[in-house]
């Protein structure tokens, strides 16, 4: 099982990303292990990790919050469709938290480097992560939506 000394960093920067990046206040949900499996339409952005732990994290959400979230990004301009421009603000958001998290793991002596992340976007989605088992934080925000944070990392 992950530790949660692992797990907290991610949802830290995931935490500071959203309020300083889209004004946005996302509560921690219940954590929980996943299986990988997304129905309905999804758009998932996958960034690996390597150095001192390895894996990879997911970052989920449906295509209403990809749109809701890139709004956000883009100081409110209307986003109604998962188009370019929307995969590319949600990839670039997905980068900037996985990146905050590299500095949150720096201070703690521990090593992280991320691959460039690779968007995925489509109905029931069902990824095949590494040989660790993936934890999901669910962050919640506007009372019903959410940006699960899947991390499947272990020590190298």
């Amino acid at each position: 099982m992950v530790s949660v000394e692992y797990i907290n960093p991610f949802i830290e920067a995931a935490q500071n990303v959203l309020k300083e990046l889209c004004s946005i206040d996302a509560k921690i949900g219940k954590p929980y292990l996943s299986q990988a499996v997304y129905e309905g339409n999804t758009l998932m952005i996958i960034v690996g990790i390597t150095g001192d732990l390895r894996g990879q994290v997911l970052i989920n959400m449906t295509e209403e919050v990809a749109c809701a979230l890139a709004s956000h990004m883009m100081m409110g301009m209307p986003v109604t469709e998962l188009n370019d421009m929307t995969k590319s603000a949600i990839s670039e958001l997905s980068n900037m938290i996985l990146g905050n998290t590299a500095t949150i793991f720096s201070k703690k002596a521990i090593t992280l480097d991320i691959t460039p992340p690779s968007v995925c976007a489509g109905m029931n989605l069902s990824i095949s992560v590494s040989d660790s088992k993936t934890i999901c934080i669910p962050l919640v925000f506007d009372e019903n939506k959410s940006v699960d944070i899947n991390v499947a990392i272990k020590e190298r």
